[in-house]
């Protein structure tokens, strides 16, 4: 069973590479952030063509989870409990956003999940950042079950080491490097998660974000934050784990590349 996970950075923009993709890579599941589309504009017909049904968690222009599968969804579950919500600066009430979905997917149960950024240490949005993660892990306890595979894939924005990040010293006053983040990526492994991590490839550390600007990409000044966090069952069970880089080459590429897992 091949799943994977990606931060397309807008599912409209981007549909024919995901469609590209999929023909090529294949996955069983694939998980998808930031599709940046509402529930109802959704290409699913053009991702039922090739044999995906999808479940999807998304309001609009921002945000939004989803996942793909050729192997069945079921147990669709949108949100996490006690999820807080965020009040933007140009907005008049605070909204819960759409960060999250779980499935079950031939017997593993899968979150696709979408951590808020943080911004900047001093925001607010890096609180609820720090809030959300609390939610996450709470769920994640919630749904542990020996009985089943279990795994909480996607957009962590968290560095979970130093060597995550092309050079730790560019992020000193950052958020995905500090100690509260990476405690919040501690408590999920403390719940009965375990970090995946993927094989190097091209380089030492398989970096999965790059930035568009300052030719990021082609100097390899990345980031390790799109993660893969399994519990026993599903960790012992993979036979492969490595960043697709080559998804990430070309023009209108998202800045992240997919993350994928094989599962003999």
């Amino acid at each position: 069973m091949r799943i994977a996970t990606w931060n397309i950075n807008s599912i409209g923009a981007r549909l024919p590479r995901l469609l590209d993709w999929l023909g090529t890579a294949e996955p069983d599941v694939l998980c998808l952030q930031e599709i940046k589309c509402s529930e109802a504009d959704f290409p699913a017909d053009e991702l039922g063509r090739l044999g995906y049904e999808s479940a999807v968690h998304g309001t609009g222009r921002w945000n939004g989870v989803a996942v793909l599968s050729r192997v069945g969804i079921e147990g669709v579950r949108r949100g996490l409990s006690g999820e807080p919500g965020f009040q933007p600066e140009d907005a008049m009430i605070e909204a819960v956003e759409p960060r999250a979905i779980g499935v079950t997917c031939n017997g593993v149960r899968l979150w696709s999940v979408y951590v808020p950024n943080g911004r900047t240490v001093e925001h607010a949005h890096y609180e609820y950042k720090l809030r959300w993660l609390g939610a996450l892990r709470t769920t994640v306890v919630e749904e542990l079950d020996s009985a089943r595979p279990f795994a909480v894939l996607g957009d962590f924005n968290i560095a979970p080491t130093d060597a995550d990040v092309w050079d730790i010293s560019q992020f000193t006053e950052s958020t995905h490097v500090t100690a509260p983040e990476r405690d919040a990526l501690a408590a999920l492994r403390e719940a009965g998660l375990r970090d995946v991590y993927p094989r190097a490839l091209k380089y030492e550390v398989p970096f999965t974000y790059w930035d568009y600007r300052q030719l990021c990409f082609p100097k390899n000044r990345g980031m390790r934050i799109d993660l893969v966090y399994a519990d026993a069952a599903f960790a012992d069970a993979v036979t492969d784990a490595f960043v697709d880089r080559e998804a990430r080459k070309g023009t209108g590429a998202s800045d992240h590349a997919p993350v994928v897992v094989e599962l003999g």
